[in-house]
């Protein structure tokens, strides 16, 4: 199973990404600290899953190099479920 973490740069995926892998993967407190994607592995119930933590991307008409990314992982890889991640103090 895969999973992506997608949403806008700065809202917390990188961070979920750490608590749900065990992983240590940087965060900053600034747009575009994630250009590239992360994947991690867990199991849970048996069952392998993949998570992949994407780049901030404000849109999928991608105009960035960080948008591209997460854009294309989102059409080619078909993930089985991704998770939009926002900011709750700042909803527009």
């Amino acid at each position: 199973m895969k999973i992506a973490l997608a949403g806008n740069p700065n809202a917390g995926k990188t961070t979920i990404f750490n608590s749900l892998t065990g992983l240590h993967q940087h965060t900053g407190n600034w747009p575009g600290k994630t250009v590239e994607k992360k994947e991690g592995e867990i199991e849970h119930n048996g069952i392998q899953i993949k998570i992949v933590d994407l780049p901030g991307t404000y849109s999928l008409t991608a105009y960035s190099p960080e948008e591209i990314v997460a854009r294309d992982y989102i059409l080619e890889e078909q993930p089985d479920i991704i998770i939009n991640v926002v900011d709750a103090s700042n909803l527009e």
